[in-house]
């Protein structure tokens, strides 16, 4: 059986580190501080927590969100499933299955491993789509050579 080397993660991560800096806020950001760093609107932040795709976000005396690098974490991972076109149900579901612990680890597997088929399949469809556009680039590109010759 074939292993996929993982890519490299920080203990308790799920996916990489994203490349860009975290917000200085010591593990206890703000909304604004995390919308800035992952270019996701407070708006949508608000709403990944209403629909239950963000775990419990931690609350100041005040109310205020206060973000953890866990969170941070987090939202990379749903940023990256929301790239390949995973649905938010399935993101949705996805996350609670996480909330119930190891038990739902083959759930988990199943889900992802079918959303990867997908992601291939539209990989091998944009791919295709590539062949087109390069071969019709092609044919304007020698085009436009030969009339520069004559």
């Amino acid at each position: 059986m074939r292993t996929r080397p993982r890519p490299a993660t920080p203990a308790g991560c799920a996916t990489p580190r994203a490349p860009h800096p975290r917000p200085a806020g010591q593990d206890r950001y703000t909304i604004s501080e995390v919308a800035g760093h992952t270019g996701l609107s407070a708006h949508t932040l608000r709403w990944y927590e209403r629909i239950g795709l963000m775990p419990h976000v931690d609350r100041t005396h005040t109310g205020q969100r206060r973000f953890t690098n866990r969170d941070l974490d987090w939202l990379e991972l749903v940023s990256r499933l929301r790239l390949t076109g995973m649905p938010v149900a399935d993101m949705v579901r996805y996350a609670e299955l996480v909330r119930e612990g190891e038990s739902t680890f083959p759930e988990r597997e199943e889900l992802l491993t079918r959303h990867r088929e997908d992601v291939r399949q539209r990989i091998a469809d944009l791919q295709s789509t590539l062949d087109v556009l390069d071969y019709k680039i092609d044919i304007y590109a020698d085009a436009r050579r030969a009339s520069e010759r004559v």
